[in-house]
């Protein structure tokens, strides 16, 4: 099926994200999968109750993500497949024109819903919820080491992990781990903290309530 007759006419029965995260091993893609299930669990209860099959996979490497979701938008037509990966830059265009752009991946005839964005990495995410990082990382945490934008996307992708490290690095816990870390802090953010700072991840949560 070209990628021009995947489009949405009625009610749908399935949503799939294809997950950018969790390296190459089994046991890290679960704890990332585990930590975002705890993040979407509103979407998940409104699936629920709605009698509709939410699925999702956490990828590893965003080529690996790209590829599962191209493939499942051929073998899964009628399902509403989303693709979830980190943007690495800013975003001045829709998501799918900074794909091509970026990582020349090519989804010309595409929804724009279908293509959702991190941006410019999930880390932005972790960074929107202050309080949630001091109650996790606790004594030690220093929060002067992140930065004071308010919005987070705009927050350089060199900027994020490195903060986060510095911030975390005299913590019990010790330096800001990108699986063992983030799938905890996934489970613990507010989410509307995270939507209001984050315009993109808002767009993604907006996105799935309309389709459901």
């Amino acid at each position: 099926m070209a990628y021009g007759a995947y489009r949405w006419q009625t009610l749908i029965k399935e949503i799939h994200l294809f997950i950018e995260g969790g390296g190459d091993g089994r046991n890290t893609k679960a704890l990332i999968h585990q930590g975002f299930s705890h993040f979407f669990s509103h979407l998940i209860k409104i699936a629920r109750q709605k009698k509709l099959k939410w699925k999702m996979t956490v990828c590893g490497s965003r080529n690996n993500t790209f590829r599962d979701f191209k493939t499942a938008l051929k073998s899964n037509p009628n399902v509403f497949n989303v693709l979830l990966v980190d943007a690495e830059a800013p975003v001045n265009t829709t998501p799918c024109q900074h794909l091509k752009h970026r990582d020349n991946w090519d989804l010309p005839t595409i929804d724009e819903e279908h293509c959702q964005l991190m941006v410019q990495t999930m880390e932005a995410w972790l960074i929107a919820d202050i309080e949630t990082l001091k109650q996790f990382y606790g004594q030690g945490f220093q929060e002067n080491a992140i930065p004071k934008n308010q919005e987070v996307e705009k927050i350089d992708k060199k900027r994020l992990e490195p903060s986060l490290k510095a911030a975390t690095r005299h913590t019990k816990k010790g330096y800001y781990h990108k699986i063992q870390h983030a799938s905890k802090l996934l489970a613990l953010l507010e989410v509307d903290k995270v939507r209001q700072a984050a315009p993109h991840c808002d767009r993604l949560f907006t996105t799935l309530i309309q389709k459901m």
